[in-house]
């Protein structure tokens, strides 16, 4: 057994980085866009939704990561390859967050039409947060003000490349802010709702950083901003004495991420500190690195939001 481990693990991570290769040099350019629709590939569900928001009918959406899969930790797969190849437009989220596959797209720049959705953001409104080789936090999308930010770059983009789209590209995006400023609005007077003494978001990871500067509160995660990093004992101790000695009534865990540590927590404040800390989970888990399902109620970035600042007002507030 040991012997075929130290062959085919070696073999397995020539085949990934063969994989990751020929994402670059295999494609001598994108394809020419001629007529509509747009084929574009987005990563993640968030970006996703955003580009079907501005692009509307002329565009044809892929994402390469499903509902409720972590980005921080995909895989690529073997189809991934083409369905990039044949994008006309392919859009990430940047600053890490896809992990390896950042790599392969700065590397693919002129190859593919691949565009980073943050570069849109100044880099001085970023958190710092050292993740996967990126210096900052690259959960934007939890400050609504800041994920508008990001709309103009993707109507600009579909825009030169299908400029008789883009009179259509303008007013879906006019709609898609005025959509997002009035969100902004509305979570502000929703989570007023919530006592200064228990705006304290304690959940599975560091994802909602953006969040808690946004709109007041103090955000733990039980991991650091990416969940790639391991979760140790001395991290479960340190959050179960913070919980235990201030008493903070609740622990969201996360649609994308694994609860088993946020349990461990739970088990340790119960029995040292005899403090009963409620595990929100199940439909009223928080929606953090990916949208929901169809059907769910973080179907879209505007639902996910609502759906996330609904369950923690009702926690928190009581």
């Amino acid at each position: 057994m040991r012997v075929l481990q130290r062959v085919c693990l070696p073999l397995l991570a020539v085949a990934c980085a063969g994989f990751l290769l020929s994402l670059v040099g295999c494609s001598n350019g994108p394809p020419d866009f001629k007529e509509p629709p747009v084929r574009v590939v987005c990563t993640t569900t968030m970006i996703a939704d955003m580009v079907k928001g501005v692009g509307g009918e002329r565009v044809s959406v892929e994402t390469l990561m499903a509902p409720g899969v972590d980005p921080h930790r995909y895989q690529p797969e073997p189809k991934d390859r083409k369905r990039i190849e044949n994008a006309h437009l392919v859009f990430f989220n940047g600053l890490h967050l896809e992990g390896k596959m950042t790599d392969t797209f700065e590397k693919s720049r002129g190859r593919i039409r691949g565009h980073a959705v943050t570069d849109a953001i100044d880099h001085s409104l970023l958190r710092a947060a050292d993740v996967d080789g990126g210096e900052h936090d690259p959960h934007v999308w939890f400050d609504v003000q800041l994920w508008m930010k990001c709309v103009g770059l993707v109507r600009d983009k579909l825009s030169d490349l299908d400029p008789a789209g883009s009179e259509l590209y303008q007013r879906n995006a006019e709609t898609y802010l005025k959509e997002l400023e009035a969100l902004d609005k509305e979570i502000r007077v929703e989570l007023a709702k919530v006592p200064p003494e228990r705006r304290v978001l304690v959940t599975s990871h560091d994802a909602f950083g953006y969040f808690g500067r946004a709109y007041g509160f103090k955000v733990m995660g039980l991991q650091g901003v990416s969940t790639a990093s391991e979760t140790g004992i001395k991290d479960v101790a340190e959050l179960a004495r913070e919980l235990g000695t201030t008493k903070i009534p609740a622990m969201f865990t996360e649609t994308s991420v694994p609860d088993e540590g946020l349990k461990a927590v739970l088990d340790i404040c119960q029995r040292d500190y005899k403090h009963a800390v409620k595990l929100v989970g199940g439909d009223e888990a928080l929606y953090s690195d990916a949208l929901g399902g169809p059907g769910s109620s973080g179907e879209t970035y505007v639902g996910m939001i609502r759906h996330n600042v609904a369950v923690i007002v009702r926690e928190l507030s009581k």
